[in-house]
């Protein structure tokens, strides 16, 4: 794999969606979207807490990719623009990373995040060289399981009270992952 500190800006396409890094632009539409009850449950954003300023340090922090860590992007719709979502990888390190999303309620149950997640993930893969890509939701999250499995996410176990999501308490979740070679 390369060295993650070379991970550069890219804009990938899937169908109708673009994905692309963030822009200061798009802060009031992740304020808004960090807002809605399934996000702010499921993510350790601070649900109502989101304002004008928090949303803009959030846009910056995930457009910028110089530590080589992660590759956050937005999902937008590619005729309009329109925010959708979020994507990102994270704790990109020796050939592995996590992956991460979210969508906003008018993009729901339109396969929005799967194939933001599978496009990101062919990317990794290809692009960065990665081997193995892991995907974890809280086992009560039953629509990011989804996102998983139609994304060719396998199913490993389940990680007893393992993450802290964002109503405060601690959640088991499901590991799931892809690997290069599952292809």
């Amino acid at each position: 794999m390369p060295d993650s500190a070379l991970v550069e800006h890219v804009e990938l396409t899937a169908a109708d969606l673009l994905l692309r890094p963030w822009r200061d632009a798009d802060a009031p539409a992740v304020r808004d979207a960090l807002r809605d009850p399934a996000i702010a449950q499921w993510n350790p954003h601070g649900g109502g807490l989101i304002d004008d300023e928090a949303a803009l340090l959030w846009v910056r922090r995930r457009a910028d990719w110089s530590g080589g860590d992660h590759a956050s992007m937005a999902v937008t719709a590619a005729a309009g623009g329109e925010l959708l979502g979020s994507v990102s990888l994270y704790d990109i390190h020796h050939g592995d990373a996590s992956i991460g999303y979210w969508t906003v309620p008018a993009a729901r149950g339109r396969g929005v995040a799967v194939r933001a997640v599978v496009r990101l993930t062919d990317w990794a893969f290809a692009d960065l060289g990665l081997h193995r890509v892991e995907l974890c939701h809280a086992v009560a999250n039953q629509a990011s399981c989804r996102v998983a499995h139609r994304s060719g996410y396998l199913a490993e176990g389940t990680l007893r009270e393992s993450y802290r999501y964002g109503d405060g308490r601690r959640h088991d979740e499901h590991l799931h992952a892809r690997l290069s070679t599952d292809r």
